[in-house]
């Protein structure tokens, strides 16, 4: 199995939306971003240093080295937990000492809308090149302005073929299943994933902030409750392989985990549709070193340094020259692997839905809870 580190980073990679990020950012009293900062492309960059913040086991171990001899600036990775925690430490103080944040492409938004993001200089990013053209495209920042995607994915259903007789199909396979899978079923407890299958299956947005589409989705999902196992965000992919369970509701690389030992273990994105997530970098505005920053971003989207992500991680990454090198292998192992740009962005985008946010919070209580 493939590190487990890794695997504990996602669940705040996606998820966690228990505070707003716009609460988060409320005492800054920002507005969106300015124009960018006058950077010079002849910086001497071995004379600027950089703190990158990320998620635990989402990068190489050999990074900093890696950085230091490509581009000749010291670089520092301090980690983060979850989206709450860098959130906390990038709106804490008018400078964080962060030059660049992974986070997920809501928070990013929200931080931009903060006013605390440089927009990216492409002329400084030559590898932008590399992103599929639907990169682009991405609700939260249309156009990379503010943000860079590092890796993306999708949520659907993680079954073992071998334990069940129909292939799920549905969100209401999990919702209301069929007897022999009643009490073997995990949901995800992060509350826009909680949400995510009831919203779907009643056709509303992902989205939404109506409070009718909400009250219904959370009555689905009262109803639900006692037809599940658990629900479990880290887990789920080994009571998957031990038999415990027969069906997840799951992030796409994580169900990877699970398929890792055991092929029987497959994925499926239901007919009702589902999301788009993302996790980005981000420069921040306050950081000194705004080139270096710049080209890191660059270093990163160079194929073979993003191509890791897909090798070690099991996700996407919207490098279409980098899922070049290694996506048609792994899709032979990990069929999700091989979803193209164009079916993914087919999916809805989770965007920050702003002081709403404490409507998702109040409904996954109250279903959590009963």
């Amino acid at each position: 199995m493939r590190g487990s580190a890794q695997k504990m980073s996602k669940m705040g990679a996606v998820g966690a939306v228990a505070v707003s990020a716009t609460l988060l950012l409320a005492a800054c009293g920002g507005s969106s971003s300015s124009a960018p900062a006058e950077l010079d492309p002849n910086a001497d960059l071995t004379k600027q240093t950089l703190t990158v913040s990320n998620w635990a086991g989402y990068y190489p171990e050999d990074l900093p080295a890696k950085v230091q001899e490509a581009i000749g600036t010291p670089l520092t990775i301090a980690n983060h937990a979850t989206n709450e925690e860098i959130m906390g430490k990038l709106t804490a103080t008018g400078d964080s000492g962060i030059d660049v944040a992974f986070v997920s492409g809501q928070y990013a938004q929200a931080l931009n809308d903060a006013g605390l993001l440089e927009p990216m200089h492409p002329d400084l990013i030559p590898n932008l090149k590399n992103l599929y053209p639907e990169a682009t495209q991405m609700a939260f920042d249309k156009g990379n302005v503010f943000s860079v995607p590092y890796a993306w994915g999708t949520t659907g259903i993680c079954y073992r073929s071998d334990l069940v007789s129909k292939a799920p199909d549905s969100w209401n396979d999990i919702l209301q299943p069929a007897e022999e899978n009643k009490g073997k079923i995990t949901a995800l407890a992060t509350e826009r994933w909680l949400l995510l299958p009831a919203l779907k299956s009643l056709g509303y947005s992902i989205n939404t902030t109506d409070d009718a589409e909400l009250q219904a989705a959370k009555d689905l999902l009262i109803a639900a409750k006692p037809n599940l196992l658990a629900y479990d965000d880290t887990t789920f992919y080994s009571r998957l392989i031990s038999g415990e369970a027969t069906m997840a509701v799951a992030w796409d690389g994580w169900c990877n985990y699970g398929t890792a030992e055991d092929p029987n273990i497959k994925f499926v994105i239901p007919k009702e549709g589902s999301d788009l997530w993302s996790d980005t970098m981000v420069v921040l505005k306050s950081s000194k070193n705004k080139e270096a920053a710049q080209a890191f971003i660059n270093f990163i989207l160079d194929p073979a340094n993003h191509a890791w992500v897909s090798e070690n991680i099991l996700y996407k990454v919207p490098n279409k020259a980098a899922m070049e090198q290694v996506g048609a292998e792994l899709a032979k192992a990990y069929p999700n692997m091989g979803m193209s740009p164009a079916d993914l962005l087919k999916e809805e985008v989770v965007v920050d839905v702003g002081v709403d946010s404490s409507k998702y919070t109040k409904v996954a209580t109250e279903v959590t809870s009963n």
